[in-house]
């Protein structure tokens, strides 16, 4: 496996890159062994290096590319807005693009959630809502609840307040220090199932861990906070729409705001446009960023309810949100997230995909009966596996000698430890589903045999 580049041209960009490039979630001595990949140009699923090799975006390039790279119809909106407006700010003044997102985003939860409050990373959004939902209370009389909930495994993003929602303690545990306490309930995961239980069981035996919670702290307790179906980062760990259901009541009858993040599970990727449709429910607060921009420029929303607006619509300046960014509401990225909709709406991408699934899924059948692997699982858009490893501290070795052999078969694949997973974009052919199988199992065999 040849790990450094061969031309004078992509040596010099990887030596360029790592003496000056700091790159994210990346233990830098790592690549003094492992690849670095300058990527020259993008097209479609796939993207290029400088010397011509290519690599399918099976994980869309941290799951925002939903549409391909170098999509002509969101190229041709950037550059029509280009011509118009670059950016203004957003206090004191408005646009066409942030209007028409808003407008379009509320349509698509029946105005249920009417407000959009804009920022540029996903993190960013957790944030937003955390702050958001505490103000609310306060405003609202209500200034003992200011404690958090979140789940065994869930990552919200690694902002300060964003991390003391998350529980990874790779991402956490540093930090320690600085962060907030949060409460942390059982997962629903539908993998801690105990024998003759269903997903539909774990997700009761979930709720019923916060139903406790809430019986004990409500009135201390602003909201909880929940990766919906997916939590990806944590595993990619599904679990039954019940649990949403369930927890949303149980929001209500305590007076708890619930807080959904759908920053990765958004957008069509777990088979609905926003993920808590599949359990009949809407939020009080939800976040978006990731593929709302097509993964073509920041981008992050917080939507929320009338009744949370209205306890900021006041004329005392310290009852308002005071909350911003200066690139908040970004009319370029606005109109690449409406080109994104209009895509969704065109195309038809929500049918469309439950038919790219399956054939994804049926190519993939070799891997989900494969001896070394367990809880094959598939949702909308979004493939997993667990590796059966001998000994379960070695999922960071494993990781990341499948990236390293992955690249040798023209897949772009990160691998969470053990977890193998697909969130390839919604354009992927008959031929490059079945490429994209066949491949994977060739490097899963060939990393497992090394």
């Amino acid at each position: 496996m040849n790990l450094i580049p061969e031309s004078n041209e992509q040596s010099a960009w990887v030596e360029r890159s790592l003496r000056s490039v700091w790159h994210p979630c990346t233990q830098m001595q790592h690549h003094e062994n492992t690849p670095l990949i300058p990527v020259s140009h993008g097209r479609g699923a796939w993207l290029y290096d400088h010397e011509g090799r290519r690599y399918l975006d099976a994980i869309s390039s941290w799951w925002v590319n939903l549409f391909g790279h170098a999509n002509a119809r969101i190229n041709a909106a950037l550059k029509d807005q280009l011509d118009r407006l670059e950016h203004a700010m957003l206090a004191g003044f408005t646009h066409e693009p942030v209007i028409c997102l808003s407008e379009q985003l509320s349509q698509l939860t029946g105005h249920a959630l009417g407000h959009c409050f804009y920022a540029s990373d996903g993190a960013s959004a957790v944030e937003i809502a955390l702050k958001m939902s505490f103000h609310a209370w306060r405003n609202g009389g209500q200034s003992a609840k200011q404690e958090f909930v979140c789940l065994k495994g869930s990552y919200h993003g690694e902002t300060i307040g964003a991390l003391a929602v998350t529980d990874v303690a790779l991402f956490k545990d540093a930090y320690g220090p600085l962060l907030r306490a949060a409460h942390v309930v059982a997962t629903p995961d539908a993998r801690t199932a105990l024998e003759g239980e269903t997903a539909q069981d774990v997700a009761r035996r979930a709720a019923a861990d916060v139903a406790r919670l809430f019986g004990e702290r409500a009135q201390h307790i602003a909201a909880i906070i929940i990766e919906p179906l997916v939590q990806c980062a944590g595993g990619m760990a599904m679990h039954d729409p019940l649990y949403l259901t369930l927890v949303r009541e149980l929001c209500d009858r305590h007076q708890v705001h619930m807080i959904l993040d759908e920053i990765a599970v958004g957008c069509g990727r777990t088979g609905t446009f926003f993920a808590c449709e599949q359990a009949g429910i809407w939020p009080d607060f939800l976040c978006l960023s990731k593929g709302i921009s097509g993964g073509y420029l920041p981008l992050s929303l917080v939507m929320t309810r009338e009744q949370v607006y209205q306890a900021f619509y006041s004329p005392d300046v310290t009852r308002a949100f005071l909350h911003s960014h200066s690139y908040t509401g970004n009319p370029l990225a606005c109109r690449a997230a409406l080109a994104t909709l209009a895509i969704f709406a065109e195309d038809d991408v929500l049918r469309t995909n439950l038919v790219r699934a399956q054939r994804l899924t049926a190519a993939l059948a070799p891997l989900a009966n494969h001896e070394r692997v367990r809880h094959f699982r598939q949702r909308g858009m979004i493939w997993a596996f667990d590796t059966v490893l001998p000994d379960p501290a070695a999922g960071a070795d494993f990781s990341r000698r499948f990236f390293a052999r992955a690249l040798d078969h023209e897949l772009l694949m990160r691998p969470i430890g053990g977890t193998v997973y697909m969130m390839p974009p919604y354009i992927l052919s008959d031929e490059e589903s079945d490429g994209l199988a066949a491949r994977t199992l060739d490097v899963f065999e060939q990393v497992l045999g090394t």
